[in-house]
């Protein structure tokens, strides 16, 4: 069993079979430690700011890769909103929504694009640095997250945040070679950190930005 504790949320992960009573129990015992969490989480995001714009139309800037682009937005006699990036991102937009509020539909298609991009920037690190110590995944997915950028399962398999596309690429790295160095140890020994630091010598800098800046990334698009 374990407990998630997000922004004035707490979750509580058990396998099927484990009865009501012994649950209770577990957050019973875990109850000082939950209400200790939520208070620093509530705190840390009063320092946190939503990296993405309030409303996406015409001229607002959208994050990504650890910069923020201009967004324009097109019409087109397309059925479906369709993303390109070319130094801004360009959303053409159906003229039937053209004239209406179209910003959760356009949220929606940069989510899409960015979570198929996430995929493509993975895959490459994990190809630029699997051969090396023999660091290959089952299975590479991309995943909405809520409390964790990365995760390596029993049998090799790479969860990889998409939400990270919007840190600076380093950043990203930085996680899927984590999460690659969780093939061969299953720890944060001190063997652990030194075979992250054989692959990315200034690991520390790259976690320490994820540490500082993790809670806006969080907040989304």
């Amino acid at each position: 069993m374990r407990i998630v504790v997000t922004l004035g949320k707490v979750e509580v992960v058990a396998p099927p079979k484990v009865s009501e009573h012994r649950i209770s129990q577990f957050v019973q015992v875990k109850q000082q430690w939950i209400v200790q969490t939520l208070a620093k989480i509530e705190a840390n995001s009063l320092h946190h700011k939503k990296l993405a714009p309030a409303v996406y139309s015409h001229g607002a800037e959208v994050p990504y890769r650890g910069a923020r682009y201009k967004l324009a937005v097109r019409p087109t006699k397309l059925k479906r909103i369709k993303i390109e990036f070319n130094q801004e991102f360009i959303a053409h937009v159906p003229d039937a929504l053209i004239m209406k509020d179209h910003s959760a539909e356009i949220k929606e298609a940069l989510t899409r694009w960015m979570k198929k991009e996430s995929k493509t920037q993975v895959e490459h690190f994990v190809k630029q640095h699997a051969e090396r110590k023999q660091l290959f995944p089952q299975t590479i997915k991309i995943k909405t997250q809520k409390s964790r950028w990365g995760s390596c399962g029993i049998h090799n398999d790479i969860n990889i945040n998409w939400l990270l596309i919007i840190a600076p690429p380093e950043v990203l790295e930085y996680v899927v070679v984590h999460e690659l160095c969780h093939i061969k140890i299953r720890n944060h020994s001190a063997h652990f950190w030194a075979l992250v630091a054989e692959h990315l010598p200034d690991y520390q800098s790259r976690r320490h930005w994820l540490k500082k800046h993790g809670g806006s990334l969080m907040m989304g698009l």
